[in-house]
């Protein structure tokens, strides 16, 4: 066997990182179900305590938090019919009826048993694709370099965004915020205005938590609609029995599948999974009718590419350094920290690092099927937990978190300024997360762009000359195009349903 693959096996096993992942798997679940909290609002806030720690460990707590906030989504979703992630939407759908007939446990049982299998699924997928894929990814240049990361940058744009006008105003701003402090090339400073605050740049971890934590903690404490009564309810038999499992084969199948496939395509991500899981397995089920009525295999679908979609966008994340949801963008920066680039050369000068991460993924997906039937009594508690006591609690790790960056209060300024402006664009009906990916991708963006402009000595016709990056552009322009071409289609659609 490859030493990279059992250095990077005996790493992700170490007693230390075991503890980390197990630590990071019930403070995903504990997020994942808060109505109001997302996994990326979780990740951000865990993420500056992670400043201290060795990568593989950092990574062994984020992993965690990741794969088992999928899996913690279902429990709201199901006991209160409040999805805690967007992809637990279509979980609530036969989930909240079994609930309200009595039958909690096997509703959560079944759920956290196909996100297992789900999980397992994508990691084999993880272990067997991404090695090939970045050996592919070695032969890239600058200018293939610079069209995949602009490829990444327009799809997540087009299929995050509601209004692609408003996904791509919103990316063209976190391009512009990276554009502060110094040139990447020169070192001159650029719209510092003066101010030696700035002339390191925008922190893009401090922008993120502004971005993401304030708007969920205003939103949390405006909203007093949840009621959390059926979360004390009796749950009775809580693991699936055998002849549960061989009726929900054929479900987990279709949304593992499914799951891995729509995770390793960016911008996608678990929502569309789920329903499309959800789909797909009613119209391959025996009893179709019984779906959204409390149906065993609606539960198991759903979950199951819920928790697939996480292995799979660690696919491109970790050979192509391009995010495929905005947790493996958020990923993406804390490696950044650490000093570590995702990427095809991630697997070539630190294989057994990249390995770790594979194998602490497998290790999250252990220990989320553990501790979560293991401990859901007492987990569900947390969803009586009185906001009054919550959320100061989180507004204090976000101060704290944007003040260990740097130790400035400056930053801390600076994550209050871009929660403002994440208070604004969820007024106005914009996506965050193109401008996430702006953030994210700006600054190797500009640094491919200059280095393959330099080497044609400023010859444009470099990125249409490489097949590479001509394929790359092409799929950028189909999917802007496209994305247009489908949002005139449901105007269109929408204006004849309303004519008389």
């Amino acid at each position: 066997m490859n030493p990279d693959i059992l250095q990077g096996l005996s790493q992700a096993s170490l007693p230390i990182n075991l503890l980390a992942t197990a630590i990071g798997v019930l403070l995903g679940l504990i997020v994942g179900m808060i109505p109001g909290l997302t996994i990326s609002s979780g990740i951000i806030i865990v993420l500056p305590l992670t400043f201290v720690l060795e990568p593989d460990l950092s990574i062994a707590l984020l992993l965690g938090l990741y794969v088992s906030g999928m899996t913690g989504g279902s429990f709201s979703a199901i006991l209160l019919n409040i999805p805690g992630t967007p992809s637990a939407s279509a979980t609530a759908i036969d989930g909240y009826p079994m609930a309200q007939r009595g039958e909690a446990g096997q509703a959560l049982g079944i759920s956290i048993t196909a996100g297992f299998l789900g999980g397992m699924f994508s990691f084999l997928c993880l272990y067997l694709i991404a090695p090939l894929l970045a050996e592919v990814a070695l032969q890239f240049h600058a200018a293939d370099l610079f069209s995949l990361v602009f490829f990444g940058l327009t799809i997540i744009c087009s299929f995050a965004a509601k209004s692609l006008v408003k996904g791509l105003l919103s990316a063209i701003i976190g391009l512009l915020i990276v554009t502060v402090g110094q040139d990447p090339v020169m070192g001159t400073a650029r719209y510092t205005f003066g101010d030696v605050n700035i002339l390191s740049g925008i922190h893009f971890l401090t922008a993120l938590i502004g971005l993401f934590a304030i708007p969920q903690l205003v939103g949390s404490l405006t909203d007093t609609g949840v009621s959390t009564a059926g979360a004390r309810q009796h749950f009775g038999s809580i693991l699936p029995k055998w002849e549960t499992l061989k009726k929900i084969r054929r479900s987990v199948s279709i949304g593992s599948s499914i799951g891995a496939f729509l995770g390793i395509l960016p911008g996608v991500g678990g929502p569309i999974a789920a329903f499309i899981s959800y789909d797909y397995a009613k119209k391959a089920s025996k009893k179709p009718e019984d779906f959204g009525h409390g149906s065993i295999e609606g539960i198991a679908a759903p979950e199951s590419a819920n928790n697939a979609v996480t292995g799979g966008a660690l696919i491109p994340m970790m050979t192509l350094g391009i995010p495929g949801d905005p947790v493996t963008a958020i990923l993406i920066g804390a490696l950044l920290v650490h000093g570590l680039a995702p990427g095809p050369l991630l697997f070539i000068e630190r294989a057994d690092f990249a390995y770790g991460v594979i194998f602490s993924f497998f290790w999250a997906n252990i220990f989320n099927l553990i501790i979560a039937l293991s401990g859901l009594r007492m987990l569900v508690k947390v969803l009586a937990t009185p906001k009054a006591m919550l959320m100061p609690a989180i507004a204090l790790f976000c101060v704290i978190g944007s003040y260990a960056l740097r130790n400035s209060f400056f930053d801390v300024y600076v994550m209050l300024f871009f929660g403002l402006i994440g208070l604004a664009m969820k007024k106005l009906n914009m996506p965050v997360v193109p401008m996430l990916l702006g953030l994210v991708l700006g600054k190797q963006l500009e640094e491919h762009l200059r280095v393959a402009l330099t080497s044609s000595k400023g010859d444009i016709s470099i990125f249409f000359t490489s097949p590479f990056s001509l394929l790359f552009l092409s799929l950028s322009a189909i999917s802007i195009v496209w994305a247009f071409v489908a949002e005139h289609r449901k105007k269109s659609n929408l204006s004849k349903g309303v004519a008389p």
